[in-house]
């Protein structure tokens, strides 16, 4: 398993030629070893499905083998004691390597499955998530979603929900020299985004997170310097706290902008809801104890301040996780994953579907 995950880091799948090279390196493994899994594709993306076991309930494991950009060097892996360095070790070719093992050794006593088991691999998490919504678009939901994203193996119960969007903030251009004749749309928003931090969406809280996150991402301004600049665009990224919902911030958002700035605009790019899978879903339960057990320590719940594929699942109300290895430094120069984590995850897989 840990030179399948070698084999998947030395694909640079950093970008869409990659990803796909690497899902159909997946298929080719999983073919070898005498499973037959379908490639479907959306707008030249690739994605693959497997499926072992029969039964009512449908247990999904997904992961994906695209990475961030990374350089070449990255993507030859290389070992120190229990730590496996790479582009992807953690995030996440070691849940995918994993998941893939897992998948075929429980493929070899299917008498011993009592609900199907689907294996999802994706090729666009680290941008769109295009591939694991086309999968759920036609019905790849089912009853629990493990997403092997690196948790320490500990358990993501829930994700914060996403608004993305721009205010385009209205000034009166003037000469550089005579500001006082023009209004300054860049000095506006200062202004403006004091305000932004003043709304109520922001004092929100639950068990798991103390505030919702608000981000200026971008901000665009000017064109010359002796031109008071007459436009500005401020960019956010809000990620709000399960309980919340998307139409109420945008709401608070609108009434806001529209009674302090009445010439602004506001451009709503994309929103997703929370994932709020509960404490006492009877899966989370289960994975909770098997974790425990085999990892000889507590197994904490907690939320995940990004997010992941899981989204896509949630919607169509299947409880959907993040569970995967132990590592660090994903997205960084020096990322890697715990061997001795990924050979866990493998069996905690395993008994957590045969149990």
């Amino acid at each position: 398993m840990i030179e399948l995950l070698k084999d998947l880091i030395r694909i640079k799948s950093d970008d869409l030629e990659g990803a796909n090279e690497a899902l159909l390196f997946c298929k080719t493994w999983l073919e070898k070893r005498g499973i037959t899994p379908t490639v479907y594709e959306h707008d030249g993306k690739l994605m693959l499905v497997a499926e072992i076991g029969s039964g009512d309930d449908c247990i999904i494991w997904n992961g994906h083998v695209d990475v961030v950009p990374g350089e070449l060097e990255q993507f030859v892996p290389y070992i120190e004691g229990d730590l496996l360095f790479g582009r992807g070790a953690a995030d996440m070719k070691a849940g995918v390597a994993a998941m893939m093992q897992a998948f075929y050794e429980l493929s070899l006593v299917p008498q011993k499955i009592s609900q199907k088991v689907q294996l999802h691999i994706v090729t666009d998490e680290e941008t769109s998530g295009d591939t694991s919504k086309y999968l759920v678009d036609h019905g790849f939901h089912g009853d629990f979603v493990i997403c092997g994203e690196p948790t320490q193996l500990h358990i993501g119960l829930q994700a914060k929900g996403i608004v993305q969007l721009d205010i385009v903030l209205k000034g009166k251009s003037s000469h550089g020299s005579r500001p006082w004749e023009g209004i300054n749309a860049i000095e506006q928003a200062f202004l403006f985004d004091q305000e932004m931090r003043k709304l109520s969406f922001l004092t929100a809280s639950n068990t798991f997170y103390d505030y919702p996150s608000l981000n200026l991402a971008k901000i665009h301004a000017g064109e010359r310097y002796n031109v008071v600049p007459d436009e500005c665009i401020m960019s956010y990224d809000i990620r709000f706290v399960p309980g919340q919902h998307a139409v109420d911030i945008i709401k608070e958002i609108k009434y806001m902008t529209s009674s302090l700035y009445p010439n602004s605009e506001v451009i709503f790019h994309s929103t997703a809801p929370a994932v709020t899978t509960e404490e006492n879903n009877k899966y989370v339960k289960k994975l909770q104890q098997v974790t425990s057990t085999l990892s000889a320590r507590p197994t904490k719940l907690f939320g995940q301040h990004g997010s992941a594929d899981t989204r896509f699942y949630a919607e169509k109300g299947a409880g959907a996780i993040e569970f995967g290895p132990s590592g660090a430094d994903w997205h960084g120069e020096k990322e890697y994953v715990l061997i001795s984590s990924v050979e866990r995850f493998k069996e905690i897989l395993i008994s957590f579907i045969l149990e």
